[in-house]
């Protein structure tokens, strides 16, 4: 049964309610000696508190994105499969452009997600990383005006724990996002999340660590190859955009940065610059890695400053200062957008009403690309 399905919710909320009716009708009726009866209530009432809990954890799951599988909550799933040296570029050496082409089967994204959204399972050629990628596709996508055309894409990154249906359930991204396309309010996106939990119990960062997983590369150079094989989908980074909120937040701000050649523009909702905001970052108990994957380091580190925007918003103490940090740092071409939100808190539901001036602002900062190319052959 899914972790995330309505038989579940409903399995467990109909369970919740026969162990809260059951101490009523056995209470008085349990026989034998004082100690089995202190016990069978013991465990009664101890079963009553556990069916009420667990259904409060499905809603929140279910009302969050975190875990997508029981895998994800158990910590079972693997999903990589090798993890070598890939250098300070995070290629190999390896050309994706020129790779044969990754042909995809894609299906319904069943859930909690809304409608038209699709997922793959793509193994990763150069990261060695294997897990699902959802992907939704514009209005225009299929109307007949646009079959030459090219379109924009997003890479949008959840938190941790984070599903890859997060954006599209818990934000509701493709319904707020589908009459603005219509009305030419903002550019028609394709919108793409890919698997981020990787590992059993840790947060990558989104980084590259030999010998334990290359989730930078998962992320910026295989998925991405993938969606441009697959979709008429631009190529060059001035049609791609990545976006994130919390520890997602944290990857979008850092691959953006890292990555001027991949993403002209990327999106940090809440998220933070130092790893260790996240205790269970693989990035944020070593002193390199720690350094090397903070966003406001490598921007000031950069050899020249890198071409790409930035969209940081967050409260005092939860995403701003280090998103003014950020734009004190930041030298043309680098720009840095920062937004002060007030209150709300760490939440799904702050980010979800952020999303129309999201992409509004990508729309503004991915030019004539944010709108449509003509087809380039991919």
């Amino acid at each position: 049964m899914s972790l995330t399905g309505t038989p579940f919710l409903l399995t467990a909320v109909v369970v919740a309610v026969a162990a809260l009716l059951l101490p009523l009708f056995l209470w008085s009726r349990i026989g034998g000696p004082a100690v089995v009866r202190g016990a069978s209530r013991l465990l009664m009432l101890l079963f009553a508190q556990f069916t009420a809990i667990l259904v409060v954890f499905v809603m929140v799951n279910n009302a969050n994105g975190l875990y997508d599988t029981w895998d994800d909550l158990l910590g079972t799933g693997n999903h990589v499969n090798a993890a070598p040296d890939l250098g300070p570029d995070g290629t190999g050496g390896k050309k994706a452009a020129s790779a044969p082409k990754v042909k995809q089967t894609f299906k319904e994204y069943k859930g909690k997600v809304g409608n038209g959204v699709m997922k793959t399972t793509l193994k990763g050629a150069i990261s060695g990383v294997e897990g699902d990628v959802a992907v939704w596709l514009p209005p225009q996508y299929n109307d007949p005006a646009y079959k030459d055309k090219t379109f924009p894409v997003v890479e949008l990154l959840p938190g941790y724990p984070g599903s890859i249906g997060a954006w599209f359930g818990s934000l509701h991204t493709q319904r707020q996002l589908t009459p603005m396309m219509q009305r030419g309010e903002v550019a028609p996106f394709i919108l793409v999340s890919p698997r981020t939990t990787l590992l059993d119990g840790r947060d990558t960062g989104c980084a590259n660590v030999p010998g334990t997983v290359n989730a930078d590369t998962w992320i910026s150079v295989d998925v991405r190859k993938m969606i441009t094989d697959n979709f008429r989908a631009a190529t060059g980074p001035e049609g791609w955009a990545i976006a994130g909120y919390s520890a997602g937040g944290h990857c979008a701000a850092k691959l953006a940065i890292a990555h001027p050649d991949r993403y002209r523009a990327g999106v940090d909702l809440s998220g933070y610059n130092d790893p260790a905001a996240e205790g269970a970052s693989i990035t944020a108990h070593d002193p390199k890695l720690r350094r090397e994957s903070n966003p406001l380091w490598i921007l000031k580190n950069a050899t020249t400053p890198p071409h790409t925007s930035l969209f940081v918003s967050g409260d005092l103490g939860d995403g701003y200062n280090d998103g003014l940090a950020l734009k004190k740092a930041a030298k043309a071409p680098t720009t840095v957008h920062v937004v002060r939100l007030n209150g709300g808190g760490h939440r799904s539901s702050v980010w979800e009403h952020q999303v129309p001036d999201v992409f509004r602002w990508l729309t503004k900062e991915l030019g004539q690309a944010g709108r449509v190319a003509p087809a380039n052959g991919i």
